[in-house]
């Protein structure tokens, strides 16, 4: 079960695909955050989504916005992904411990390994504001991201 808008979102470091270290607490203060769980990297719905949020990208990532996507993919694969598809948002890896903090958001399929299609909008205060958790088939609509933080 997803975590419930209004509560603290779950900190956590992971890597990016370039291997630097991102903290969901060092954009407090500063930054929302739009954390996009994928379940793999070069899969159709998946490159479909996250090109999705590139084409987007100048409305979803600015002074005050910062997109993460994240899946349990390596930073390695993420890597190759990013560069392959022209995404300029940090992949983060949630490679190992394997699923941790999609486990943490509610989010991982335990029994595939990957995390769902889960969408956290966390404030500048680290609480979550709006969330939308869809089934691996199903793609998300990225202007729905765009009403959110509009209405931030």
């Amino acid at each position: 079960m997803a975590i419930e808008v209004g509560t603290q979102a779950p900190d956590f470091e992971l890597r990016n695909q370039h291997g630097e270290s991102v903290r969901l607490s060092d954009f407090r203060g500063r930054k929302n955050v739009v954390l996009a769980f994928y379940p793999f990297a070069f899969t159709g719905v998946c490159t479909g989504e996250l090109g999705a949020i590139q084409r987007e990208l100048a409305g979803l990532q600015n002074d005050t916005v910062q997109v993460l996507g994240l899946s349990c993919d390596s930073q390695f694969s993420q890597r190759v992904f990013a560069d392959r598809e022209g995404l300029e948002f940090p992949l983060l890896a949630d490679f190992w411990p394997h699923g941790e903090v999609a486990r943490a958001y509610g989010v991982l399929d335990e029994e595939r390994g990957c995390p769902l299609r889960g969408t956290f909008v966390v404030d500048t205060a680290g609480a979550v504001r709006w969330s939308v958790v869809n089934g691996l088939p199903d793609a998300r609509d990225e202007q729905e991201y765009l009403k959110v933080l509009a209405a931030l």
